[in-house]
């Protein structure tokens, strides 16, 4: 019972210790941006990318961060060589590109500056009217995610 109980315990402290993104999809933000509009900030990221984890670890236990960007943004998490459906975005339409066992999807590749091969984690943030703000590759720290965040609230 006691092994139980400590099993248990372990299981439930991540759900307490550290905040949760509130994520959606592309189809869900035309939807939403109609109703209340907001920011985007699109993560373009791969599950083999060990910086992409380590920021997503860093991010959540963030809890300021992590409650401005619930509150005040619309926030997609986009996998670029796993999302295989096709993606609507701007009025265009972005599909999969496989390669053998691999690929990598359309649209990670149309917001990439580098076009041959995207450098992750990518952040890319929005204003409301879908406008660019700010465009990140690489390790994005919390503290400077936080500022830049701020910036685009203040506008």
């Amino acid at each position: 019972m006691k092994i139980l109980t400590i099993f248990l315990f372990l299981m439930f402290v991540p759900c307490f210790c550290l905040s949760q993104i509130k994520t959606g999809t592309f189809s869900d933000l035309e939807i939403q941006q109609k109703k209340i509009p907001k920011p985007i900030i699109i993560h373009i990221y791969t599950s083999w990318c060990s910086v992409c984890k380590i920021e997503s670890f860093q991010m959540n236990k963030n809890k300021d961060l992590m409650k401005m960007m619930n509150e005040n943004f619309y926030i997609i998490n986009f996998d670029a060589e796993k999302t295989k459906e096709k993606i609507n975005f701007q009025g265009k339409e972005f599909n999969y590109l496989p390669n053998g066992n691999s690929g990598i999807h359309e649209l990670a590749l149309a917001l990439s500056k580098n076009k041959n091969q995207p450098v992750y984690p990518l952040w890319i943030i929005l204003d409301k009217n879908l406008n660019l703000v700010d465009y990140h590759e690489g390790l994005f720290k919390p503290e400077t995610m936080k500022e830049k965040l701020g910036e685009v609230l203040n506008f």
